[in-house]
């Protein structure tokens, strides 16, 4: 056995000890680590500066790195909500009594040990570990080299408040930020039971293709937005405006609005409080003609469609039906999230019926996608994917199952 696997074994050893620890002394480490979160903004603040002044401003990651003090303090009212979560580890999914006497209990269990492999978003540190902890999950993390000083302070933090609490620590860990320690990762068959990548699609792509260990895949978000015949102006500006610069740098903030050709008239309305805000713009050929002259407007080609900007750009697509709308969705989406706007009770049923993502929304802003604005606390990721969890991952989705079944002496035939 090499020394990644010891560190792994030792990992898992630990996490198994986390099925005997009550709900009530995790809800005490949770809010110790709130409180401790508190009295350490200034440390958190000098580590994340030195992993700032790594990074060129002008990167769609650099806001995504940043902590801020109230960003931190969102954070620890964010732990201080996982705390008032309810567990669902222990709960019966199914109950039964076969006619030969046997009781069967389907009940929700821990996966067991969950990697995750994650870009410059040290937010992510706090989120991850809480609802592992909350759901008794062993956790291996591995940020990246951008957020190197960020995750170490922070998993001080964590660790401090397990010890206080006799939590064991060793089922909690960070590994290194170099590229040998997300190999080792990837190849913890037996050790670790799923791996989560959150980040670009190049991050997930060479998860994907190199884990030896299951993968579930969250992160990219390519989000289209169509602007029906029949929506609304006012609230679809508003809508648009929202989905695109309230958090630019996130999976969820818009990539593309799509128009019908009917309401171009009105491009040059939605478009003005976006090029307020210096989103720059790359219009196909029929909204370009149509937009006035600005210095943020640009024609667009091939590579400004299905993009996954994460910065204050986005694309504009004309279509001349839903058809169409929906055939580019299909072809660019990443079945993140997508909305429609419109008043026609027939094109919203299309839509949703026929738009492949986890979220599909209708007149609302696609910023919504998240496991704290969806009401499950904070998130692991949103899974684009199938298979498990689809959507927000949060506690619910870090469990799964196994049959109890208890019996008075049956045997079989």
């Amino acid at each position: 056995m090499n020394n990644s696997n010891i560190l792994f074994s030792e990992i898992q050893k630990s996490a198994k000890k986390l099925a005997q620890i009550s709900s009530e002394q995790i809800s005490e480490v949770l809010e110790t680590l709130a409180k401790l979160t508190l009295s350490n903004i200034n440390s958190i603040i000098k580590a994340n500066r030195q992993d700032l002044e790594k990074m060129d401003p002008k990167d769609p990651k650099y806001d995504r790195l940043m902590l801020t003090k109230e960003r931190i303090e969102a954070i620890a009212s964010e732990i201080r909500q996982i705390k008032g979560l309810n567990s669902p580890i222990g709960d019966i999914l199914e109950e039964k009594t076969l006619e030969n006497g046997l009781l069967l209990k389907k009940v929700s269990v821990p996966i067991g040990v969950i990697g995750v492999i994650y870009e410059a978003r040290p937010n992510v540190t706090f989120d991850v570990f809480c609802i592992a902890l909350k759901s008794r999950n062993g956790l291996v993390l591995k940020g990246s080299s951008d957020a190197e000083f960020s995750n170490k302070e922070i998993m001080k933090i964590i660790q401090e408040a397990l010890k206080v609490h006799d939590i064991p620590m060793e089922a909690f860990i960070l590994l290194p930020p170099d590229r040998s320690a997300t190999d080792e990762l990837l190849n913890a068959v037996g050790y670790v039971d799923i791996i989560i990548p959150r980040g670009s699609q190049q991050l997930i792509d060479f998860v994907r293709k190199n884990s030896k260990v299951p993968v579930i895949e969250t992160g990219a978000g390519i989000v289209h937005t169509y602007f029906d015949e029949s929506a609304d102006l006012d609230s679809g500006k508003s809508i648009i405006l929202n989905s695109k610069t309230r958090r630019p740098s996130v999976c969820n903030s818009l990539d593309c609005l799509i128009i019908h050709e009917s309401r171009l008239s009105d491009l040059n309305k939605i478009v003005e409080d976006l090029l307020d805000k210096n989103v720059e713009i790359f219009a196909d050929e029929k909204s370009f003609e149509i937009l006035d002259q600005h210095e943020l407007i640009n024609l667009a080609n091939e590579s400004h469609f299905g993009t996954e900007f994460l910065s204050l750009k986005m694309s504009i697509k004309t279509v001349s039906n839903l058809d169409e709308a929906i055939e580019h969705i299909d072809r660019y989406s990443s079945k993140h999230s997508e909305a429609i706007l419109s008043n026609s009770e027939e094109n919203i049923a299309l839509f949703l019926n026929t738009v492949d993502a986890a979220a599909v929304y209708v007149n609302a802003s696609t910023a919504f996608t998240d496991g704290n604005q969806f009401g499950m606390g904070a998130e692991i990721g949103i899974s684009t994917q199938k298979l498990h969890a689809r959507g927000p991952m949060a506690l619910k989705e870090l469990t799964s199952y196994k049959w109890i079944v208890i019996g008075n002496g049956q045997i079989r035939s």
